[in-house]
């Protein structure tokens, strides 16, 4: 086997099925689980090339260009030679080559999702795959079916369903057009293509799309002449998949919309959802995400098939359906507010890097962080105020986890004391972490996101002292201050790039802060004792960081703005906007300390 340009480490080979020669790509060891990567329109399977190798290490991995594309041979004449039949025989051939003896697991997007769903419903395919990864591409018998269901009762709703996606659809109208769309790939199309993907997609510019794109292109608008009519008009009543399926939704799809499957637990039961946000090519905006679920579906469905209980707990809160397999950076995530927000990604099921000045503190974080239902989890130690490491740490994370879609900027400390004890050096240390902290993760992590475009959220913990003056946190709340207008400013900045920005300003919480929060013009005699009685006042509120971490992944869902998290700090932020005058009276009261 020859090694294949453009996907490092490949082995080729070439599979014959019905005077068709496709040309595959291998990656890994071909003793483990085999994973069958199948591209879409107008794609080769270099589409695949960064999920292929985050997946390699773990399994077999194997992709192929569909008859028509890439080095594959086409069929004469192009018209008849694209049928889901004739389709569902060269997986057949390609599952037999790589894979004799075992099921493969099947991964489909676009027009590789399309025909791979014919290959999960059709009975001579039964005991050939073990499961199927369906993105951005639905059944056209399931499309069929919701067609006609909605024509059949067309109330508002349901009418308003039919004309947004045949909106969306336009394409499908363009490719049935004779000769036009071969003329257009062939020519000023097929030479824009990739500018076009950089710029409506934000697609990394590179060895993609291939030179082969032009005939590709052209040889694959049979894919639509030969089948979506035909299939739409008369759709399989049977097409009930015998496979566990795990379907990913990119939120931001131009050309399909999510009411396509609502339905679709009907015809694939058990059905496993994600959403992502994201638009239509993920397979090269968000591969490390797409690896990362997908190595998780295809791991889970071995377990079962081997009846190997579970190593760990699966993803089960109620935000997995959004957060699972994205990537979640939680500064200060040692102990406190940051651990609990660890975790609470963690059991939606997101990737998490837990990051901390203490690496004791760090590793046991990440730890449990897999534990609880992360699919993987990283510790990283870095002190927020040092703006060198935290650059390091940027890099670090983009080159060796992927781009970070929740950036939670939790790390701070705390100080008490009047603004005459308040040393400059105090100030110094408070602005550091509280704000310097914040400033230096959005700048580096919110950079990286907005140059991936494809959107994100950062959340900044700010504090109810934020809008709630006190005579004894002049330097905390003017850090805090300061951090919940940095998240307004860039809230207003990001918004056009579809990022969101919330800032977190929790009241009293029964953490560590006050454990370890320094008080101004004392002896450390007294520190301590002052030290001691925050933290029982504190404790005897007893409000649980669990509470704030879920009021975070809230904020993240609804791309809330400032969300002040108990009682009392909502009850302050009213007084902020309606009664400042009693706040301020409220604020030369003298501490219970």
């Amino acid at each position: 086997m020859a090694e294949l340009k453009g996907l490092a480490g490949a082995r080729e080979r070439w599979v014959s099925t019905g005077g068709i020669e496709l040309c595959v790509a291998e990656l890994g060891d071909p003793t483990r689980p085999t994973v069958v990567l199948v591209h879409g329109y107008p794609d080769s399977k270099e589409v695949w090339s960064e999920v292929a190798e985050r997946l390699a290490d773990r399994f077999h991995v194997v992709l192929y260009d569909v008859r028509g594309h890439g080095r594959s041979t086409a069929p004469t004449p192009l018209r008849g030679g694209f049928t889901l039949e004739k389709l569902t025989d060269d997986f057949l051939a390609v599952a037999d080559a790589v894979s004799p003896d075992e099921p493969v697991h099947l991964v489909g997007h676009d027009w590789g999702s399309v025909q791979s769903w014919e290959f999960a419903t059709v009975r001579r395919t039964e005991g050939r795959i073990a499961s199927f990864t369906s993105m951005s591409g639905p059944s056209l018998d399931h499309f069929g079916h919701w067609i006609k269901k909605r024509m059949a009762r067309p109330t508002p709703r349901r009418v308003g369903q039919l004309l947004g996606q045949g909106a969306k659809s336009w394409y499908v109208y363009m490719l049935h057009t004779p000769v036009l769309p071969e003329l257009a790939w062939r020519g000023p199309l097929g030479k824009r293509w990739p500018k076009i993907l950089e710029r409506m997609e934000k697609v990394p510019a590179g060895d993609y799309p291939t030179p082969s794109l032009p005939s590709d292109a052209a040889h694959g608008a049979w894919l639509y002449r030969d089948n979506v009519r035909a299939r739409l008009s008369r759709p399989r009543a049977d097409a009930y998949a015998h496979v566990p399926v795990q379907l990913v939704l990119p939120l931001g799809d131009i050309f399909l919309s999510e009411r396509l499957y609502d339905e679709l637990d009907l015809w694939a039961p058990g059905l496993v959802r994600r959403t992502l946000p994201a638009k239509h090519w993920v397979p090269r905006t968000r591969p490390d995400q797409l690896s990362a679920w997908i190595s998780e579906f295809v791991l889970a469905n071995e377990e079962r098939e081997a009846g190997v209980p579970a190593q760990r707990t699966k993803a089960t809160g109620k935000h997995a359906e959004r957060f699972g397999g994205q990537l979640v950076l939680v500064t200060g995530a040692g102990s406190g507010i940051g651990r609990a927000t660890a975790f609470a990604f963690a059991e939606a099921g997101a990737r998490v890097v837990a990051v901390d000045r203490d690496t004791e503190s760090a590793a046991r974080t990440a730890e449990m962080a897999q534990l609880i239902g992360a699919p993987q989890a990283w510790a990283e130690t870095v002190d927020v105020a040092d703006e060198q490491a935290m650059e390091k740490l940027a890099e670090k994370v983009a080159a060796e986890y992927g781009i970070v879609d929740v950036l939670v900027n939790n790390a701070g400390i705390g100080l008490s004391g009047s603004f005459f004890d308040t040393t400059p050096e105090d100030w110094k240390k408070v602005l550091d972490v509280n704000l310097w902290g914040v400033i230096h993760g959005c700048r580096l992590f919110g950079k990286q996101m907005a140059e991936r475009g494809q959107g994100g959220h950062i959340v900044n913990t700010a504090s109810a002292a934020a809008f709630q003056p006190s005579k004894a946190l002049p330097a905390y709340s003017t850090s805090k201050a300061a951090v919940l207008m940095l998240s307004e400013c860039l809230r207003a900045e990001l918004a056009g790039q579809g990022i969101g920005v919330s800032a977190i300003c929790p009241g009293l919480v029964n953490t560590n802060i006050t454990a370890t929060a320094r008080f101004a013009g004392v002896d450390a005699e007294e520190e301590k004792r002052r030290q001691k009685k925050s933290s029982r006042l504190y404790g005897l509120r007893n409000y649980p960081p669990e509470k704030v971490a879920d009021a975070i992944l809230t904020a993240v869902v609804r791309n809330q703005a400032v969300v002040p998290v108990t009682p009392e700090a909502r009850g302050a932020h009213l007084m902020s906007r309606f009664t400042p005058k009693a706040l301020r009276a409220v604020a030369r009261l003298e501490p219970p300390l």
